[in-house]
């Protein structure tokens, strides 16, 4: 898949980020990140995290990004999946959703998660897609205050379960017709 970086503006005093496609040797720190964060607020547990640890499964059939540091640590990651690709969970054929999202708790406050999402709205808008939209759990506070920020707007109707005991929120930004708008739903 091309290779689309984008760079997130530094905040005070820190350094910014880069936003890109995976490497390969970057599919472990990835789906480690993706995991670990998930698992220490007590969002996955079980055969979840198995799945949230293969990246590389992911970067097969969905577009896998990284933001990394100054450095070249990996510090965020999403994963991309136009609707009716495997890691679609929700998104319709004129959709496209993330998944995902976690950003390295030393790294949180810098724009991380803002700028793995707004490559994410540009990707679907680069791709003519309608709207993107995402799924996320009801205790995942700080991630909906984020999603709002940037012109999510909830979509309760979408609300759905992969599992008993288990309830999703989805939250979703319309793109528009000709994938240049923006209108927020």
């Amino acid at each position: 898949m091309a290779e689309h970086p984008t760079i997130a503006p530094p905040s005070a005093g820190t350094a910014p980020v880069l936003v890109r496609s995976a490497r390969p040797e970057e599919y472990a720190a990835a789906g480690a990140l993706v995991a670990d964060v998930y698992a220490a607020a007590g969002y996955a547990h079980g055969g979840y995290l198995d799945v949230l640890r293969d990246a590389a499964c992911r970067a097969a059939v969905a577009e896998l990004l990284v933001a990394t540091d100054a450095a070249g640590r990996v510090v965020g990651t999403v994963t991309y999946a136009a609707g009716g690709t495997p890691f679609a969970d929700i998104a319709g054929p004129d959709e496209a959703e993330f998944r995902m999202l976690a950003v390295d708790p030393a790294a949180r406050g810098r724009g991380v998660g803002a700028a793995l999402v707004r490559w994410c709205v540009a990707r679907a808008r680069a791709q003519g897609k309608r709207r993107l939209a995402m799924s996320t759990q009801p205790g995942m506070a700080d991630a909906h205050r984020l999603y709002q920020r940037l012109g999510f707007r909830r979509a309760p109707e979408r609300d759905w379960s992969p599992e008993p005991g288990l309830s999703l929120r989805v939250y979703a930004i319309d793109i528009g017709e000709d994938g240049r708008g923006g209108h927020p739903r």
